[in-house]
């Protein structure tokens, strides 16, 4: 299959698609590989368009997302929890993405004052700031999916959508 490859390294073919014909002399399912190749090599090119946006930041698109969730919360704050729940990762993860957060005085980690055994995560005022800075950065770069229309992206959207809800997302 594929790899990562080298950035701007051009082949004269889609070496998804030379995977997808030697694929089909052995096995079936072609449409299933070529489909789920290409969802996850976008992945990875969109992460690291992502992760390169973020890093003079000194943020991972993980430890954005953390810090968003937030910003959205009514009290600027959130049980790790639950937000290892909204964003959809093993609560070893968040704990992980908290801490450093943490480090970075981006958000301060708290004994809920309700419920003594959890810890909550509350934004700083210097996280809410990264937060404005790096999103200005990202929407420039129309979250690395440029080469899309307003109109691609919303049927990517919706054709996603029926994978998601399988996988209990939602």
């Amino acid at each position: 299959m594929p790899g990562s490859g080298r950035p701007g390294a051009r082949l004269p073919f889609d070496p998804i698609d030379e995977a997808a014909r030697q694929w089909g002399l052995r096995w079936p399912g072609v449409p299933a590989m070529h489909a789920v190749t290409s969802l996850m090599r976008v992945q990875q090119l969109v992460i690291g368009q992502l992760d390169a946006l973020l890093r003079p930041h000194g943020l991972t698109f993980a430890r954005y997302e953390a810090l968003v969730l937030l910003v959205f919360s009514s009290r600027g704050s959130l049980p790790l929890g639950k937000m290892g729940e909204r964003l959809q990762v093993h609560p070893t993860s968040v704990t992980s993405i908290v801490q450093r957060l943490d480090a970075a005085g981006l958000v301060v980690r708290r004994r809920h004052p309700e419920d003594g055994r959890a810890v909550l995560a509350e934004i700083t005022e210097e996280g809410r700031r990264l937060v404005e800075t790096a999103t200005r950065d990202l929407v420039s770069a129309d979250f690395g999916l440029g080469s899309l229309s307003d109109d691609q992206l919303a049927a990517l959207s919706t054709l996603l959508a029926p994978v998601r809800h399988a996988a209990g997302d939602f």
